[in-house]
């Protein structure tokens, strides 16, 4: 019994360190939350860093895509209460069999990677829209699983995580773009729509591609996407006096998504700026602290 336990508590040691080593903002974010809430969410958080991550590790894109596909038989293993030999895996085994968490909620957030990581690079989402439906699918379903696991149920909460999840999503995806630009020189998260407003898109060979002759034209760009994710950060707060207490820790992933959209505005929405390389999304870390801090401590997100 004792090595089970040792097993356990190594493999949420080993969640802890996945998220703190390549999601540090909301590994601040989780610390906050009450100890009943925080061994669940920082299984749910490693497992969102494994699926986010597959296709970035990887050395071949088919590779990174087994690697999803991998984690999505997991899920149908774990619920068939079969052992597998990964501390997440193991982490996220005993969080489901504790929390009853929802099967349908991590099969879409893995199907989500799966069908992004799945599309060309060239193959350009076709509006905001589109954007917001990855961001809900994952951002958003993986605040869902942590209200459940935390055993909190309300509408106006889901209501609230879905904007909150929308707003974080569409904001990373943005602080994205130079990396995947240096990694498949394509700009991938720029629906057409938004690309042909501000005349970054270029039709060549039948296909639709985005061309930076204007570096001008992209910060519009990502002022539009930036827009579209503060409307939803002012939505889901429109929603907090309806928000329960307990649960306005769980939507704290609100506070590193403001801040990076300050950040944004800070440096006119280049997001070749260096300055949103420093850090923690483009702040002093004490400041971002603090500021997170004081959120939490005050009961608002």
């Amino acid at each position: 019994m004792n090595g089970v336990s040792s097993s356990l508590r190594a493999a949420f040691s080993y969640c802890v360190q996945q998220v703190r080593s390549y999601d540090y903002h909301h590994y601040l974010c989780l610390l906050e939350l009450p100890p009943s809430m925080r061994k669940a969410a920082f299984a749910l958080r490693a497992f969102n860093v494994e699926t986010a991550r597959a296709m970035d590790v990887a050395s071949d894109p088919k590779i990174g895509l087994m690697r999803l596909v991998w984690w999505q038989e997991a899920i149908d293993k774990i619920y068939a209460n079969k052992l597998i030999e990964h501390p997440t895996a193991q982490a996220l085994s005993s969080v489901i069999t504790e929390s009853k968490i929802s099967k349908a909620w991590l099969k879409r957030l893995v199907e989500a990677r799966i069908n992004d990581a799945s599309r060309e690079v060239t193959d350009l989402p076709e509006s905001i829209e589109d954007l917001e439906k990855y961001a809900e699918n994952t951002a958003s379903t993986l605040l869902y699983m942590t209200l459940q696991a935390g055993g909190i149920r309300s509408t106006a909460v889901d209501h609230a995580a879905s904007h909150v999840g929308k707003a974080s999503g569409l904001l990373l995806l943005l602080k994205s773009l130079p990396y995947h630009a240096s990694r498949n020189r394509h700009f991938s998260y720029i629906p057409a729509k938004v690309a042909a407003k501000h005349g970054l898109l270029v039709k060549e060979g039948g296909r639709s591609e985005i061309h930076l002759d204007s570096r001008e034209g992209l910060c519009e760009a990502v002022f539009e996407i930036a827009s579209a994710a503060n409307a939803h950060l002012l939505k889901a707060r429109e929603l907090a006096d309806a928000v329960p207490s307990e649960a306005r820790k769980a939507l704290l992933p609100a506070v590193p998504a403001q801040v990076l959209l300050d950040s944004l505005s800070r440096v006119q929405f280049d997001v070749f700026d260096s300055r949103l390389a420093r850090g923690i999304l483009g702040r002093p870390p004490l400041l971002f602290q603090l500021k997170l801090k004081w959120y939490s401590w005050r009961g608002k997100y």
